[in-house]
């Protein structure tokens, strides 16, 4: 797999193919992938610095204690990258029945001996390591999804049984998630699988009746069950109960508003001096756009919707070659990214109901960081065994070319 994977170096035979800076048409992986990771990384660093020093010194009289984690979080992440960019696609192919089966168990672990945080049990804890079950089952099931739909891509087309199978694999992990419970993840993996289901060439009437039985299952949950229901309402009129149910948005309304355009300076936040509840995890971006102001919030989504519109042309460019789980698997992966940093941004700045997910690759978490980073290291591994595939079909055309006719060699 490894040696697939190298490139043909000729003036630095030694140099690892991967790492190599070469100007012309024959690179074999998009290097923007990588700068843009890397740029997310180090503003989610600085933002989780200065975010969370108040509360660290607070619980654990040290300032500096999530900002550790959060580094240590960032080297393993970039250690499991590197093994994760040695699998080729079709091995997330084969293991995608494995891998979903993986997440269901981790599911069901963390409902049996989980650890329970502010009423939600949703972590799994192996000595000095907190895993949170909920981020690899995003990934896995948008796995599963993606080999599913190569396999049943007709049937997915032509009637609703195809359809509806996905949907009922959606249903056991959205059970699974609502127990915890964590409908956050549930509305993002719905709308991923609906945008997969979409782009399969599932029929529109189908979409339409099914999507519509999905947000009302989602209302109900949200009217028959107190907490979502206020966080509804306080969404909706945070200043009606400032120091309540709308505290937190009101908390970060504010932080929005000082930022003005371009933010009190690195460091100066007031809110995340306690006054703002998860400003390190959940509302990070509010407390960027307190220090950076719009124009923060502006840099951070120019990122997010080049990595994004990069993944869903990555999809559309594996689709064209008839790659299509590596396609389905792309566009799996952009709209997660993208609906997941809408969310996050919308929540903190009252524009959606608040749901308790991260903004990829800048919030504090190790789960969420290291599978955003095993999401992105798909996208370059599929990026390179596409580009790959074209150079050595180039290659393979010029050398026919080149070969001499066999009359010539008779003569």
């Amino acid at each position: 797999m490894a040696a697939n994977f190298s490139l043909r170096v000729m003036s630095m035979p030694t140099m690892p193919q991967w790492m190599k800076v070469d100007t012309n048409a024959n690179v074999t992986f998009d290097r923007s992938y990588i700068l843009l990771a890397i740029a997310m990384y180090v503003i989610g660093l600085v933002m989780v610095t200065s975010a969370s020093m108040p509360v660290a010194e607070r619980l654990f009289d040290d300032p500096f204690h999530f900002v550790i984690r959060h580094g240590i979080y960032i080297v393993l992440s970039s250690i499991i990258a590197a093994f994760a960019l040695q699998l080729p696609m079709s091995w997330w192919h084969n293991y995608s029945g494995k891998l979903l089966l993986l997440a269901i168990v981790l599911l069901i672990v963390v409902l049996a001996i989980g650890r329970t945080v502010n009423g939600s049990t949703r972590w799994i804890v192996v000595g000095p390591i907190t895993i949170q079950a909920a981020e690899p089952a995003k990934l896995f099931f948008f796995c599963y999804l993606a080999a599913y739909l190569v396999r049943r891509r007709d049937e997915v087309m032509e009637n609703i049984k195809g359809f509806a199978k996905p949907l009922v694999v959606f249903g056991v992990l959205a059970m699974l998630l609502l127990l915890q419970p964590d409908l956050g993840t549930v509305i993002v993996m719905f709308v991923t699988t609906f945008g997969l289901l979409f782009l399969a060439g599932a029929k529109l009437w189908q979409f339409i009746a099914v999507a519509s039985v999905g947000v009302g299952a989602l209302s109900l949950l949200a009217i028959f069950e107190p907490y979502r229901w206020r966080r509804v309402t306080s969404f909706l009129d945070p200043w009606a109960d400032p120091f309540g149910s709308g505290y937190q948005l009101t908390q970060s309304l504010m932080a929005y508003g000082r930022g003005e355009v371009f933010g009190q300076g690195l460091g100066n936040s007031i809110q995340k001096l306690e006054y703002l509840p998860e400003a390190h995890t959940d509302f990070v971006m509010a407390v960027l756009a307190e220090e950076f102001g719009f124009i923060g919030i502006c840099t951070i989504l120019v990122l997010s919707c080049i990595l994004v519109i990069k993944a869903l042309l990555l999809g559309r460019k594996a689709v064209n070659k008839e790659k299509y789980f590596e396609g389905f698997f792309a566009y799996g992966i952009g709209i997660w990214m993208c609906f997941q940093a809408a969310v996050n941004i919308g929540a903190s700045a009252g524009i959606v109901p608040t749901k308790g997910l991260t903004m990829p690759l800048i919030s504090y978490g190790g789960s969420s960081m290291i599978i955003m980073t095993i999401a992105i290291v798909v996208l370059l591994r599929i990026d390179h065994e596409i580009r790959l595939q074209s150079l050595q079909a180039t290659q393979a055309n010029g050398a026919s070319r080149k070969a001499p006719k066999k009359g010539a060699a008779d003569e």
